[in-house]
Formats: C-alpha cells, sequence, structure tokens
C-alpha cells in the first residue's frame, strides 16, 4: 500500500509538471516557471524509474535524482518561481539572459548540494534550504494577498493552503523525519510529491486568475476614460 501510495503522487507530480509546466510556456511565454515545471517533472520521472528499477542506492540514477532535489529546493521553486510569479505580480518580464542565468545557477547549487546526501542530517544546507523556502514563503503570502484583493478568493484560499503544507514538507524534509517510516522514507516522499503536485498545479489557476485581471485592467481604464470623455461633451 506504501509503494502505491508512492507511485500515484509521484506520477501526479509528473502530469502536473509537464502539463502545467507546457500550458505556461504556450499559453503565456513564461519559461520560467514552465521549465521547472518540467525539470520537477522530469526529476519525478527519474525517482520513478530508480524506483521500478529496485531502488539500488548505486545507480547513477540515485545521483540524478539529488541533483534534481537540490536543484529545485534551492533556486528552482525558491528564487525562479518568484521571478515567474512576478510576470503578473509587478510586470517583471527577465530578459533572455537572466532566464538563462538563473537556471545556470540553479545547475550549479544542484551540482554542489547533491553531494550532501539524507543518509545524515547537514545542518549547513538543511538550514540552507529551510531559510530559502521561508523567504518564498513571505512572496507567496504577498502573492495570496494580491489574489484575495482582485476577488479572486478561491485561488487565494488554495494557494495559502499549498504553501503551507509545502513550508511543512520544507521543515520536515532533514528536521523531523516522520516516525514509523521506512529506511526509503517511502510516507514521507509519498506526501511531499503529493504536495508538490499540487503546488504546481494550484500556482498555475492562481497565475491565470492573476494575469487574465491584469488583462482586463488597460481595457476597463480606457472604456472608463471615454466614458468620462463622453460625460464631459455631454455638459
Amino acid at each position: 500500500m506504501k509503494d502505491l501510495l508512492f507511485m500515484l503522487a509521484d506520477l501526479w507530480m509528473i502530469f502536473a509538471g509537464f502539463y502545467f509546466g507546457w500550458k505556461f510556456i504556450r499559453r503565456y511565454g513564461n519559461y520560467l516557471l514552465g521549465l521547472e515545471w518540467m525539470i520537477v517533472a522530469t526529476s519525478g520521472s527519474n525517482f520513478l524509474l530508480w524506483a521500478l528499477l529496485g531502488g539500488d542506492e548505486s545507480s547513477p540514477l540515485y545521483s540524478i535524482a539529488y541533483f534534481f532535489d537540490a536543484f529545485s529546493r534551492s533556486v528552482g521553486i525558491t528564487l525562479i518561481l518568484v521571478m515567474g510569479l512576478m510576470r503578473v505580480t509587478h510586470r517583471y518580464k527577465p530578459s533572455v539572459a537572466v532566464d538563462v542565468g538563473v537556471f545556470a545557477l540553479a545547475a550549479a547549487a544542484g551540482l554542489y548540494l547533491q553531494q550532501f546526501r539524507a543518509d545524515q542530517l547537514h545542518l549547513g544546507p538543511a538550514t540552507f534550504y529551510v531559510v530559502v523556502n521561508v523567504l518564498t514563503t513571505a512572496f507567496l503570502a504577498y502573492f495570496v494577498w494580491r489574489l484575495w484583493r482582485i476577488g479572486a478568493k478561491k485561488q487565494a484560499v488554495s494557494a495559502a493552503l499549498v504553501t503551507i503544507a509545502g513550508s511543512v514538507i520544507a521543515i520536515t524534509y532533514d528536521f523531523f523525519p516522520l516516525a514509523g517510516d521506512d529506511a526509503h522514507r517511502t510516507l514521507f516522499y509519498s506526501a511531499a510529491l503529493a504536495t508538490w503536485g499540487f503546488q504546481m498545479f494550484v500556482y498555475y489557476f492562481a497565475y491565470r486568475a492573476l494575469h487574465d485581471h491584469n488583462a482586463a485592467a488597460p481595457a476597463e481604464r480606457v472604456s472608463g476614460q471615454r466614458s468620462a470623455a463622453y460625460a464631459r461633451k455631454d455638459r
């Protein structure tokens, strides 16, 4: 049953990453979020393949899994996520050079941090992961507030809940192993994979709500200006 839950959670995350990642790119031209979503899905695919092949810790897939994990926990679902969401919160659109640079930074962080494996607590990297998550959560709280302010209350509540769940996973990851879990932390990873999948799912629709609001705002302003002009002419 635990293995089945793990597989279902991983498949859900893989689907959410590839599907909504592609929609970010195709519909909004947001390569930061689109590619990061797909990288998370690729990480899940690698993790699933490793598990299906027996979960051998000497396998190259095991090292690749740690690279992807460090990639997203350090820069991907932190800095890249914030920069991608700033497209709808601050109308920020980075240059291609910035896009390439931030992914290169994430790759460098992943290559360095993947050496700190979960078989023991590495206080420095573990603390770093929690700190960057807290900083990201602060921005996501602002993101939720923006959603609530425009009346997208369902998206705001959903984004708040998955953000809280993601923070719990981030804190639990290194510092608080689940009691009764097995050596491979199957229960924890099942919860983590499901949470990350729901984050990608919810953040996409939250992004869409803010994007649609921003797109409608200029038209509303123009309409208001025309109405004011007609009112002045009537006088």
